[in-house]
């Protein structure tokens, strides 16, 4: 065991060994341990609505983030790259938390959002963007996300659409979508893809973020 990694056997482990190598320090994350790969293929791999959905596979955080971005899009057609980079991103804590129903964030209470905040804060500075989101871009990326779990809701959650209504903001006009669940390679492919174009487009380097892992 190389030195300064040697640990008490009673001492609970705090870190997530990712695919890439990285360990995530889950009370303390910092951006150099988070890479793109990694949250790709987690979210590719967390189901909304806990699974409970309609399809021969689940409907991942990833095909749902995309969606997201795509919304945010629709209703505003000129929000710069960086901002619809940040609504893909909008759930990419979740490759580490798993995607927790709003009921049970609830009942967890402020603990639990302290800890996904600071996760958040490192994926943006991570990939260049401010840690906290202005005012303005979030209510679009959360306008955009209940918009989308309309969708979710109505066609493959159980929902009726005036039940969902109550719980969910209506699709902006204009705006419609018809829900194929993707398996969890092309979930990630898409995501992957989508935030490279859009990394590029809000003057993001990939070759600048590199980090040293000796």
């Amino acid at each position: 065991m190389r030195k300064g990694l040697r640990r008490s056997a009673a001492e609970p482990r705090a870190w997530q060994r990712m695919l890439s190598g990285r360990r995530l320090d889950l009370l303390a994350p910092s951006p150099m341990d988070i890479e793109i790969e990694d949250i790709a293929h987690g979210l590719a791999r967390v189901a909304r609505w806990n699974g409970q959905t309609l399809g021969e596979h689940a409907f991942s955080v990833a095909q749902h983030s995309v969606v997201v971005e795509e919304i945010v899009g629709h209703i505003q057609p000129d929000v710069a790259p960086r901002w619809r980079l940040a609504a893909l991103l909008h759930d990419a804590s979740e490759y580490v938390i798993g995607d927790m129903i709003s009921p049970f964030k609830a009942a967890l209470g402020v603990n639990y959002r302290d800890f996904e905040e600071r996760l958040e804060n490192a994926i943006h500075t991570r990939f260049g963007l401010p840690a906290k989101t202005p005012v303005l871009i979030k209510k679009l990326i959360k306008q955009a996300d209940r918009a989308c779990a309309f969708f979710e809701a109505t066609q493959l959650a159980g929902f009726n659409p005036s039940e969902s209504l109550i719980f969910f903001d209506a699709p902006p006009p204009g705006y419609n979508l018809k829900i194929d669940p993707q398996p969890p390679a092309i979930a990630q492919a898409r995501y992957l893809a989508r935030f490279h174009l859009l990394s590029e487009a809000a003057g993001f380097s990939p070759v600048a973020a590199v980090l040293d892992t000796e």
